[in-house]
């Protein structure tokens, strides 16, 4: 089970696309290691940002979890339910699944043990996931281009970046800044 757990995180790193076409991967623990995955994901993100400032590191894993949730939701309902192609039949699960897959490469974020690396480090992770999630996407969506799986896949991010903002911007009347 370990080693089976082993072999996914290693094919995502290397941004193997059979990981995503083979359906063994796709098995009853597969859910639980995409979720061990992304909750490593949000653990390993939390150590990273602790070389310069302090992050609470159980609310980095449960706020991965929520980033599952909605990166996997967006990345369904725009490819399967807005953009789809006659090929492509995918479950809710599956998607799940694939994007949690997709998220190995955060992992070598427990290697941004200086301030110094953790800038780099952070970047390439991300860069290397948004890689991971447009090969996850056009493998499990049966897509032909990957212009599309990118279009699907910068599309879910540009509305992640939006509610990002809109959130924060929302909580911003309730800071206690003194106002001139």
């Amino acid at each position: 089970m370990f080693g089976e757990f082993l072999n996914i995180v290693f094919k995502s790193i290397k941004l193997d696309k059979s990981l995503y076409s083979d359906s063994k991967n796709f098995g009853e623990a597969s859910i639980y290691f995409a979720g061990i995955i992304m909750i490593l994901d949000g653990i390993a993100g939390a150590f990273a940002a602790n070389t310069v400032v302090k992050t609470a590191v159980a609310m980095s894993g449960l706020t991965a979890i929520l980033t599952w949730f909605i990166w996997s939701i967006l990345i369904y309902v725009l490819g399967v339910k807005i953009f789809p192609e006659k090929q492509t039949k995918a479950s809710f699960k599956k998607v799940l699944t694939a994007v949690g897959f997709a998220h190995a490469p955060g992992l070598l974020r427990f290697f941004a043990v200086t301030p110094d690396l953790m800038i780099t480090i952070i970047f390439l992770t991300q860069f290397w996931i948004f890689a991971g999630l447009i090969i996850s996407t056009k493998q499990i969506l049966n897509l032909k281009s990957n212009f599309k799986s990118f279009g699907i896949v910068f599309l879910s991010f540009l509305i992640i970046v939006f509610l990002s903002i809109s959130f924060v911007m929302s909580r911003m009347d309730a800071l206690p800044i003194n106002q001139i």
